[in-house]
């Protein structure tokens, strides 16, 4: 079919909606300032939360962390333009502005950094952001941290709700390391040939792991394989969370009319190593660094917000110290919580009533 590469001429402006809607039809309704606005605050409250966690990390007091600075456009344009309450998100291990937008509380996250009682994905007993939950009819999976397993798994259950007959768009998050694993080939090609509604949402930080992408494809964009599978592709500024949501929001639309699925790329960067476990000293070269936080994400959407006069320096300084106070807030109730009592370890890990139930 047809590949579509979307960026924004100015860092932070979007102005290929349009285009993107023409292409592949309707796009989503236009984000209003206000919209815009709390995009802001999700994007602000989860890089406060990010760097504790990773603070925190390096105090020696939470488990391992994958940051998301440098994505958190890219996750919160993608959920503005879906539907928390009817849609379905396989998410991956680098997705906490992803969680937060789809509500689930700092203190939550917390919870499952320090592995205390309450976490609500697998309580307390996977990596952080792994497990499952449906809070409010909202489905957020992950299974495992081996990267691409996600994608057959969302592929399957998109398959189901079409045999069921259920108006709902399947959401596989990844990035470009996954892409080149054999699962993506497997779950794309599936899904396009049943036409399921399904969005591949990869997020493009150019680095597997260690790997560069130079040495993972011979290919500059991961969206032009999309065409291979004969369904759209489209490469967007991953910085710029109003393009991010016209891409999104067209994919959905295209989902939901029966149209099948859509590769979307948010080409973004890695702002921090892979993991808290990480060295990228090792591999990753000191100019590779130089200019990327120019990009940031923040900065940028609220230069937009300002522009506009939505945004001021005293409604900013609520913002920022509002989300300082709930990460504070979410810090101490997490450290304070229990650990899971031993006796619950197999807890939702046998079915009632098999050979290793222990209840």
């Amino acid at each position: 079919m047809f590949s579509e590469q979307s960026s924004s001429a100015t860092p932070g402006l979007s102005d290929n909606g349009s285009a993107v809607s023409d292409k592949y039809g309707a796009g989503p309704p236009p984000l209003t300032d206000t919209d815009l606005l709390e995009m802001y605050r999700t994007m602000v409250l989860s890089r406060k939360l990010d760097q504790r966690i990773w603070q925190m990390n390096r105090q020696g007091r939470a488990a391992i962390v994958a940051s998301a600075q440098g994505h958190e456009a890219a996750q919160v344009g993608a959920i503005r333009a879906l539907d928390p309450e009817r849609d379905r998100f396989y998410i991956y291990y680098r997705e906490l502005t992803t969680m937060l937008a789809l509500g689930v509380t700092p203190l939550e996250l917390l919870l499952g950094f320090l592995a205390k009682e309450g976490e609500p994905l697998s309580g307390a007993r996977q990596f952080p952001l792994h497990g499952a939950i449906d809070r409010d009819r909202r489905d957020i999976v992950s299974f495992s941290n081996v990267v691409a397993t996600q994608l057959p798994q969302a592929v399957g259950v998109a398959l189901a709700d079409k045999m069921r007959g259920e108006k709902r768009v399947t959401v596989a998050y990844f990035g470009d390391g996954a892409s080149s694993m054999g699962e993506t080939h497997e779950a794309m090609n599936f899904a396009s040939i049943h036409r399921l509604p399904v969005i591949f949402f990869c997020e493009n930080n150019k680095y597997a792991i260690s790997v560069p992408i130079s040495q993972q494809m011979n290919i500059e964009s991961i969206a032009t394989r999309a065409s291979a599978y004969g369904m759209p592709g489209i490469e967007v500024n991953g910085f710029d969370p109003v393009a991010v949501y016209e891409a999104v929001g067209a994919a959905a639309n295209l989902a939901l009319s029966g149209q099948g699925p859509t590769l979307v790329e948010a080409v973004v960067e890695r702002f921090l190593p892979h993991t808290s476990d990480d060295d990228d000293t090792r591999y990753r070269p000191p100019e590779d660094l130089e200019g990327i936080r120019d990009l940031d994400p923040i900065p940028a959407t609220e230069k937009i917000l300002r522009a506009s006069g939505t945004l001021d320096d005293a409604l900013d300084e609520e913002i920022k110290s509002l989300a300082q106070k709930i990460v504070n807030q979410a810090t101490e109730d997490a450290e304070n919580a229990p650990f899971p009592e031993p006796q619950d370890f197999y807890e939702q890990v046998y079915a009632p009533g098999s050979p290793g139930d222990q209840s």
